[in-house]
């Protein structure tokens, strides 16, 4: 156990978005507790981690009960920190988790159905030590069970108080505006929608997800905003055998193609021309959009965080910019 006090000036750095039309307002920067929190890193690791991020104004703590690896173990280590550390300032933060993603054998251990989402947030609120989550989102839509299931079981949730709001992660825009007119209709606030969204994977968003988002009055949190490292610029020269891709990690594979490679480092050279590292760039492309209520980033270091965050600096950019970018 540390003997922590938050810094003074911890809002200094960092500006907050309201999201969607709802009373939750995101740090712009949120921190996303996806691959970087699992057994290999232990308490204190993920501690200083957390405490840099929200010394740096980071309030938005993004979880799901997939996380670790293995799973779960985000949650069991992020409850632990919040108990020893940050129980002092619980309320000062917006905890967010998921469930949707496989998580126990048999049928009921995956997707959408009632079953399945109830007793995957009973399990999460023990792993994160707490009475309620601040957001909890369905993780992806489930083709196999009723939309009308699952918004009723997302309504319960609220209804029980483990619950403060309600997002949906990775809807397509049709089915996000359905999902969303019947938790209005249930009295639901469904205040997030949760996308990819990055200079890399930006087709879908632009296409129909902002849009959608915005009509419905949602606000967007982008994860993955530096294509899981590729845009940071750390691949140009090849694979570093400590990066997490030289560690064999599954989700960077998809990104590591010859072509987004060559893109990254067309962004180190709009990076360098705007006073910006590749992962400012990256980062500050997706907050430049208003709809966008936070960006979920991972960090393996505290210098990783201050980085990112330096990114708030300037989210302004010129059609010039933009065109090189695209």
């Amino acid at each position: 156990m540390h003997d922590y006090q938050a810094s003074d000036a911890r809002y200094a750095q960092m500006n907050v978005r309201v999201c969607g039309r709802s009373g939750l307002k995101l740090s712009a920067v949120g921190l996303g507790l996806w691959q970087s929190f699992g057994t290999e890193e232990g308490h204190d690791a993920c501690f200083r981690r957390v405490a840099a991020a929200f010394d740096l104004g980071i309030t938005h703590i993004d979880l799901a009960d997939n996380y670790g690896p293995p799973p779960g173990m985000a949650e069991t280590l992020f409850g632990l920190v919040l108990a020893r550390e940050f129980k002092a300032y619980r309320d000062e933060l917006v905890v967010a988790t998921k469930a949707g993603h496989a998580m126990w054998p048999g049928p009921y251990g995956d997707w959408g159905s009632r079953k399945h989402l109830i007793a995957g947030l009973d399990q999460s609120l023990r792993r994160l030590r707490l009475d309620y989550v601040d957001l909890f989102y369905h993780h992806r839509p489930d083709p196999a069970t009723p939309l009308e299931e699952t918004v009723g079981a997302l309504a319960q949730i609220v209804r029980q108080g483990k619950a403060l709001y309600i997002g949906l992660s990775k809807y397509p825009a049709d089915e996000l505006r359905r999902a969303v007119a019947l938790l209005h209709a249930e009295g639901v606030p469904c205040v997030a929608h949760q996308v990819r969204y990055n200079l890399i994977d930006r087709a879908e968003p632009e296409q129909s997800q902002l849009a959608a988002a915005q009509e419905a009055g949602l606000g967007t949190v982008a994860f993955s905003p530096l294509a899981q490292g590729v845009l940071s610029g750390k691949y140009a020269a090849g694979v570093p055998a400590d990066s997490r891709a030289g560690r064999g990690s599954p989700f960077i594979a998809r990104h590591l193609t010859d072509a987004n490679v060559a893109f990254a480092r067309k962004v180190q050279a709009a990076a360098a021309a705007r006073g910006q590292t590749p992962a400012q760039t990256a980062l500050a492309w997706v907050l430049r959009d208003p709809r966008v209520a936070s960006a979920v980033i991972g960090a393996s270091s505290v210098a990783q965080l201050r980085e990112n965050v330096a990114a708030l600096a300037n989210l302004r950019f010129d059609a010039a910019e933009l065109a090189a970018l695209e």
